[in-house]
């Protein structure tokens, strides 16, 4: 019987899954290095932790590994239900707020390298101004900025017709390529979730077999579509790779729309714009110019939900998913 213990957090409705020790050396190379070796040689360990039966495709997981690069603290791997991703905002704030639920980090700053990068990651102590740095009893701190890798908008206002009807989108890049359309015409709330899913699959599809991709032929995988929201300043339904929508607000594909508000000029560099999810949940991002790129930096709350043993066992024919 193989034992994996995992420590599940969700970050504005979007579950992370944290195995903190892998039971294969993945060698000294790089994270990007290591994720490779992932792929090619241990991706049944992403089916049995992920998969149904004992998984959902909602879920998110990530894998600690330690970085090449010295001034990382942390390296991570991040995987969902069909395969790897070069960064996520909402699994790295769940990462930090539960590496500080495990008494790892502290509040401050915490240098992680993923596979497409070094990010910034900034614990926020759970005290009021002026009280230190320090945690109540039963108390860890959930509240974590991320200062992404750069993002940057690939294409603009790219017509995509689906069903006789013609959308536009921008094809940008915050940590993964999303396809962001404001014209769908769609209502972004709860009660039409089947439609926004089926559309944004569809568009999918049809901008993929119109040979639509990120820079240097990158496929296009994420897809964004945005409304007007009372609460914040935009609202959004967003579909992720395994066609699971994004509970949270997606820190990567806030991070994509932070780029393309910065180049229409509605965006300054310091401003704070909140992205909604779906599910009513909010992230706050801002960017910076540094050396002509955009850096985005995303905050939201984590929270610990559960704790736990994975069991394989040989004999079960869906030891590693469905």
């Amino acid at each position: 019987m193989k034992r994996i213990p995992y420590l599940d957090s969700h970050t504005g409705g979007e579950p992370t899954r944290l195995i903190t020790s892998l039971p294969f050396d993945l060698g000294a190379g790089s994270v990007a290095d290591k994720c490779s070796t992932l792929k090619a040689h241990h991706d049944d360990l992403r089916r049995t932790v992920l998969l149904e039966p004992r998984g959902s495709d909602v879920l998110v997981g990530a894998y600690l590994v330690p970085p090449a690069d010295p001034t990382c603290q942390f390296g991570v791997i991040y995987f969902n239900n069909v395969g790897y991703l070069g960064m996520c905002g909402h699994g790295t704030i769940g990462l930090i707020a539960s590496l500080a639920y495990l008494g790892r980090v502290q509040p401050g700053v915490i240098r992680v390298e993923t596979p497409v990068g070094v990010v910034e990651a900034t614990l926020h102590s759970p005290l009021p101004q002026g009280e230190g740095l320090g945690v109540r009893a039963g108390e860890y701190p959930n509240k974590v900025s991320v200062r992404n890798i750069p993002a940057y908008r690939h294409l603009t206002h790219v017509p995509v017709t689906v069903d006789g009807k013609t959308i536009h989108g921008d094809v940008a890049y915050g940590g993964n390529w999303f396809f962001l359309c404001h014209d769908h015409g769609l209502e972004v709330n709860m009660q039409n979730l089947e439609a926004l899913t089926e559309f944004s699959w569809r568009v999918r599809e049809q901008f993929t077999a119109d040979g639509i991709t990120g820079a240097n032929g990158a496929e296009v995988d994420h897809v964004e579509l945005f409304a007007a929201a009372d609460e914040a300043d935009s609202k959004s339904f967003v579909l992720c790779p395994g066609k699971a929508y994004d509970r949270s607000p997606c820190g990567t594909g806030t991070s994509a729309k932070l780029a393309c508000l910065y180049g229409d000029g509605k965006l300054q560099a310091g401003k704070t714009w909140k992205q909604q999810s779906v599910v009513g949940s909010i992230f706050e991002g801002s960017i910076q110019i540094q050396d002509n790129r955009i850096i985005p930096t995303i905050t939201g709350e984590a929270w610990v939900m559960s704790e736990g043993m994975i069991l394989v066992d040989e004999r079960d024919p869906f030891a590693t998913g469905i």
